[in-house]
């Protein structure tokens, strides 16, 4: 969140459901090896894009070889001119590639939901307006979350974030409207991710070992689907095998 953005990232990303009592083990544990996000704590707000039968999530529970998925980030509640990120983000065997684009808030919300394109062009640009041609998704669900974020102290690459007050709300699909929404996980319960570019550091691994903490498949918008749209009756249509 720097001068410098980053706007292209492959990396392998595990997540963790932390209790309490593990949580602060993790944060005592990690302190000699890591140090503070330049911004360390701050909430996240995303709105993510689907088919309107939710395709592109009901693909991704299927747990398929690929998968991919489109939203726009702001770090705060967005104003017009706050600078958003416009993220394709792709997994495949395992491994996660994104890719983003930088626009304020107002042009990101004219671009996505009027197709009004950007005045720059650039590779990620026209691979975002591939993914809506080929999909032609709308604003689905906005998620937001509080973060905690730290890097490693000998490898800047290796991230680890805590993630809090996950809440998602389906009406004001804008960045611009607040960060309100319902809980998606009990008030304590804390979501860790791990985002590194290859194996994890020994240290890391013998904290999580000592600690009972194991990954898990966990995606925030999944959670939320399965949570909300099928307790309401909305099925889970099995994706068509490939021919």
């Amino acid at each position: 969140m720097g001068n410098e953005v980053q706007c292209c990232f492959k990396r392998i990303e595990k997540k963790y459901l932390l209790t309490p009592a593990q949580y602060r083990a993790m944060r005592q544990g990690m302190a000699p090896y890591v140090t503070a996000d330049q911004y360390a704590n701050y909430t996240i707000c995303n709105l993510y894009y689907d088919t309107e039968d939710f395709q592109l999530i009901r693909t991704s529970l299927d747990k398929p070889v690929y998968k991919e998925k489109l939203r726009m980030r702001s770090y705060g509640v967005a104003s017009d001119d706050s600078r958003v990120f416009l993220e394709l983000k792709k997994k495949f065997d395992g491994v996660v590639y994104k890719r983003r684009e930088i626009l304020d808030a107002a042009a990101a919300a004219r671009y996505l939901h009027q197709g009004r394109k950007p005045d720059r062009d650039s590779q990620i640009f026209r691979e975002i307006d591939y993914f809506m041609e080929s999909y032609h998704p709308v604003p689905q669900v906005f998620i937001a979350y509080d973060r905690g974020a730290w890097a490693g102290i000998e490898n800047p690459e290796l991230r680890v974030t805590f993630d809090t007050r996950l809440r998602a709300r389906t009406t004001r699909l804008d960045l611009r409207l607040g960060d309100d929404g319902a809980p998606i996980l009990p008030p304590d319960q804390v979501l860790m991710e791990l985002k590194i570019p290859g194996a994890a550091p020994l240290w890391l691994a013998r904290l999580l070992s000592e600690n009972g903490i194991f990954s898990t498949s966990f995606s925030k918008y999944g959670t939320w689907y399965k949570q909300e749209l099928l307790c309401q009756g909305i099925p889970a249509v099995e994706t068509p095998a490939a021919a």
